[in-house]
């Protein structure tokens, strides 16, 4: 039995994988437009710039209300 593969977590463990952070990306754009930020705005932004507007999503509906 391979039990020292199998004790080792850093072998065994699960892998991130592009299609979950893709999904998480799409989910995360679709919140900012159901926030009120428009699709152009958001379809330009990098993932990073996503995660950090979604810490303050008062912030975000207030701002898109007062562009609009």
């Amino acid at each position: 039995m391979a039990t020292s593969t199998y004790r080792n977590k850093n072998k065994v463990r699960p892998r991130k994988r592009g299609a979950a952070k893709r999904r998480r990306v799409l989910m995360q754009r679709r919140r900012l437009v159901s926030l009120g930020m428009c699709e152009e705005a958001v379809a330009k932004l990098q993932s990073n710039e996503l995660r950090a507007l979604l810490k303050y999503p008062k912030k975000v509906q207030q701002s898109c209300e007062s562009q609009a």
